[in-house]
């Protein structure tokens, strides 16, 4: 009796979590969840008005302004695409200057990486208080300056101090500033495509590096340098025009209809900064475990050509445009039908293309049929995270849309730190011999690594949720109060004691 009681009390607990994991599953293909409606309100159920449209039709849906935010955003993205692989495309040229061995000059884009969270706090919370706008001219700014130094270092520290530094700047906001500017003007039906746009301006940024490796690094007196001369030139050019463009309209909005300035205001950021901490710290370990991944595939890629395959460093540079021309196409292709078939669905496809790719991708020994393995394989890749910008935001905390995807973004970025490193690191001391020549196996190394990652992308997003379609630009600005009367908001001044953001403000994360 005492064994059916105990089996009787369990078997509802089972069949509980069986209904919850049906019930998940269900959700990622089906697409239903929580979001936030077009009233600023949080339901259950499958997005309004969510359908396959033509993208020309998706494309003619934006504005002038529509058109001009995401301008800015993808502007600033790609130039820091730029300045981060012209160490990436020259790894070669700056271990034989600094008489350094390569794994050694991978340490610069470990530190990068590192440091880049930094970055995204300090900013990415400004972006949220101030606005867009001036954080990230700021932020170019201090990005072209480090540039413009990475040329002037004269030995190998102070490279790696500089480029530390770079680190911090590269990762002040401009990922979390871009997207939150490009997404939160953009409508809701075309926010996935342009998501897969955005993200690819990366791509887009290594594919002008290695374009001017090619064609204009063998020409200059500078040699490799000139790529740090021409990085920071454009990217201040990009800081001087983002002067001339507005304010996000949904930021200032937002900020207009808040009832309080000043120190209060900054006060009740900071409290909004501090539940959106501790009530949010499980939303942010997901989503920054979901970041990291795709450098592992593309900054040692150039090498890999070069010292494994054994082709020049022009044909290596030429694989990794047709490569990154992937990477372009396939963000943009699963971004437009993310919005379709759900955030999660479309990541764990692309995903699960990929590593079927792997083999195709490391595995051959000519030119062309390397060069087109790494074109399908990069078009998986950036395929799941041209996704990741809009994925990001709609699970964001939605007054945080500048700084919590930022964070988390780059907090990926510091877990995928090493990743160079430890390529570069296994891949030198697996030699093998190609007509009595010793060659670094980097095929082997990034075939392992990128096999891990790809299941656990597939995993972790499988166990993730979804917001796909959610109006979080109708969220309030971070430190706003809601419905409070103006005696409530004296006499809370006067007590020095701000309380929280107000129910409203706390409902559009908490409801989340």
């Amino acid at each position: 009796m005492a064994a059916t009681t105990e089996a009787s009390r369990f078997e509802p607990r089972a069949m509980t979590r069986l209904q919850n994991i049906t019930t998940h599953v269900r959700e990622i293909f089906t697409g239903e969840g929580r979001y936030m409606n077009a009233d600023g309100k949080w339901i259950y159920g499958k997005p309004e008005d969510i359908k396959l449209e033509n993208p020309i039709r998706t494309v003619r849906r934006l504005s002038l302004k529509n058109f001009l935010c995401f301008f800015v955003g993808w502007m600033a993205w790609t130039m820091d695409g730029y300045d981060f692989h012209s160490v990436s495309v020259s790894v070669s040229d700056l271990a034989k200057y600094y008489k350094r061995d390569r794994e050694k000059i991978a340490m610069a884009i470990t530190l990068t990486l590192l440091f880049r969270s930094v970055g995204a706090i300090i900013f990415g919370l400004a972006g949220d208080l101030y606005g867009r706008k001036w954080p990230m001219i700021v932020n170019l700014i201090l990005i072209a300056v480090f540039q413009l130094c990475t040329a002037y270092c004269v030995n190998f520290s102070e490279f790696l101090v500089v480029r530390a530094l770079f680190g911090v700047g590269m990762g002040a906001g401009i990922w979390g500033l871009a997207t939150s500017m490009a997404l939160e003007n953009m409508p809701v039906e075309a926010r996935g495509l342009f998501s897969g746009i955005l993200q690819q301006g990366y791509a887009l940024g290594y594919l002008i590096a290695a374009g001017f490796k090619m064609g204009i690094v063998p020409h200059s007196k500078h040699g490799f340098k000139i790529l740090y001369y021409l990085g920071a030139g454009l990217t201040a050019a990009v800081a001087v025009a983002r002067l001339f463009f507005g304010e996000s309209k949904q930021f200032v909005e937002a900020r207009k209809n808040s009832e309080i300035t000043g120190k209060i205001r900054t006060t009740m950021f900071v409290k909004d900064v501090r539940m959106i901490l501790k009530e949010c710290w499980k939303r942010r370990n997901k989503l920054t475990i979901s970041s990291p991944g795709s450098h592992t595939s593309q900054d040692m890629y150039p090498t890999y050509m070069h010292e494994t395959k054994g082709f020049s460093q022009i044909d290596a540079s030429k694989a990794t445009m047709i490569a990154k021309t992937g990477a372009i196409l396939g963000g943009t292709f699963f971004g437009y039908y993310s919005q379709y078939f759900g955030r999660r669905a479309s990541i764990i496809v692309a995903a699960t293309l990929g590593a079927c790719l792997i083999p195709l991708w490391i595995l051959p020994s000519s030119w062309g049929t390397l060069t087109a393995g790494a074109f399908l394989i990069q078009f998986m890749i950036q395929g799941a995270w041209g996704i990741i910008p809009i994925h990001l935001n709609e699970l964001s905390p939605p007054q945080f849309r500048s700084s919590f995807p930022g964070i988390c973004y780059q907090l990926g970025n510091m877990l995928a730190s090493p990743a160079s490193q430890i390529t570069s690191t296994i891949s030198e001391h697996r030699i093998f011999y190609v007509d009595g020549k010793a060659r670094p196996d980097y095929g082997w190394t990034q075939a392992l690594m990128m096999s891990i990652i790809f299941s656990l992308l597939i995993v972790w997003t499988a166990c993730g949720k979804e917001q796909r379609g959610s109006h979080f630009e109708l969220a309030k600005a971070a430190g706003a109060l809601s419905d409070e009367k103006q005696d409530e908001l004296q006499s809370v001044e006067r007590e020095n004691d701000y309380g929280g953001a107000g129910d409203r403000n706390r409902q559009s994360w908490k409801g989340t």
